[in-house]
This record gives C-alpha cells, structure tokens and sequence, in this order.
C-alpha cells in the first residue's frame, strides 16, 4: 500500500536546531560571565529528550535553577532570528516536490507548539503542513502519541497510509504507539542511537528518497 501522508519530527530531522540552541546558550553562559561554549554533541544527545533535562546536562555547574533557564532560553529563542540555512540539505526541495505529488504532511515535536510555528513560518515551510503539533500544557510530550494522533486527523488520513519520519527512539516509540510505521533519517541527532535498538528500520540517506518510499509503500 502506498503512503500517502507523512508526519515529521522537526529537531534533527528536517532542522540543525542544534545550531539555534547553541547559540542561545552560548549567549546566556558569555552573560554570566562564563568563558565557555555549550557542548553541540551534548545538545545533539539530549535534542529528543529536551526541556530541563537538555538545560542541566548542557549548562551543569552553570545553572542552578535549570527550569528558570529553560524559561530564559525560550524567550530567547522566541526573539532569536531563525538562519535561512538551519534547513537540512534537501529538505525545501523535498517538501516543495512532496506537496506538488499530493502528499500530505504534518509536524509532531517536542518543541513547545510557539516556537515550532515561528521556526516553520520564519523558514516559509510552514504552508506544507496540515498540521504542528509541539508540546502544550494540555498535551504530553512524545513518546506519548497524543501528537502524532493530532497530526493524523489533521491530515485526514489512515495510520497504514501514513509514514512517520524521525531521527530518534523516542520517534520511533512515538511512531509504534500511534500504530505509525517509522523511518529514520541518516542525518538525524539520534538516529545512531535508534539504529541500534530498531536495526530492521529504513533509514533515508537523502530526503528525495521519500519520493519512492511514500509513493511505492517502500517501508
């Protein structure tokens, strides 16, 4: 059967949003007087999981209230200019190409809901998707599948004709409990990680090999 929806995960699959978050950090340690950088591989590793747990393991001894600065890098990053480049190579071709075939498309992310809206706009990406869905208040974070359910009836469409595209175990778990079959993204922060618990997944080596996936249920 062919798939004819695809839900994504955002940080790692179609953005370097490690790039962004490094920054951030960067500026809010150089303000604390602090003559250091955040660790990329660090942010990279703690990208799926997020929130203060990404906080405490990237700035260590240099918080001491992790969920205040977790507020601080969000409304930070709700200011911060998105860098036209953070696309992952392939990525706009891919969307522009997948909506002209009819594909319908979706975000599921743990991001919070606000800054998933303003990346995607910032980035003109945004008008692909039927749905972006981040974290709320009112909505648990993946692996919990509420997300990816949302984007699936906002697609309209059937678990068996929609493919989930991550880069993490977490997007995998998330994918299984939505009764969502997944693939992974070479390039992806964890994909290494979920190869290594999901070997028998696919895994795209460049975002045009969607086209054959999608179109010929090659999963």
């Amino acid at each position: 059967m062919a798939y004819h929806n695809i839900i994504f995960d955002l940080d790692g699959t179609l953005i370097d949003s490690a790039r962004i978050t490094g920054a951030i950090l960067d500026q809010m340690l150089a303000d604390r007087g602090v003559d250091e950088t955040a660790d990329r591989a660090v942010i990279k590793a703690m990208d799926a999981v997020g929130g203060v747990a990404m906080i405490a393991a990237v700035l260590g001894p240099h918080s001491a209230d992790p969920a205040a600065d977790l507020d601080e890098f969000r409304r930070r990053h709700r200011i911060v200019e998105v860098p036209q480049d953070v696309l992952f190579s392939g990525v706009a071709a891919a969307l522009d190409e997948l909506a002209v075939r009819g594909v319908g498309m979706a975000i599921c992310s743990n991001k919070p809901q606000g800054l998933c809206e303003k990346i995607l706009g910032d980035l003109g990406i945004d008008r692909h998707f039927a749905g972006i869905f981040g974290s709320a208040p009112d909505r648990p974070r993946k692996p919990d599948p509420a997300s990816a359910l949302l984007a699936l009836e906002a697609l309209g469409g059937t678990a068996a004709a929609t493919l989930f595209c991550g880069d993490s175990a977490i997007d995998v778990a998330t994918a299984e409990a939505a009764g969502l079959r997944a693939c992974l993204v070479e390039w992806g922060y964890g994909t290494a990680h979920a190869r290594t618990l999901h070997p028998g997944l696919p895994v795209l080596g460049d975002m045009s090999d969607l086209f054959a996936r999608v179109h010929a249920g090659q999963t």
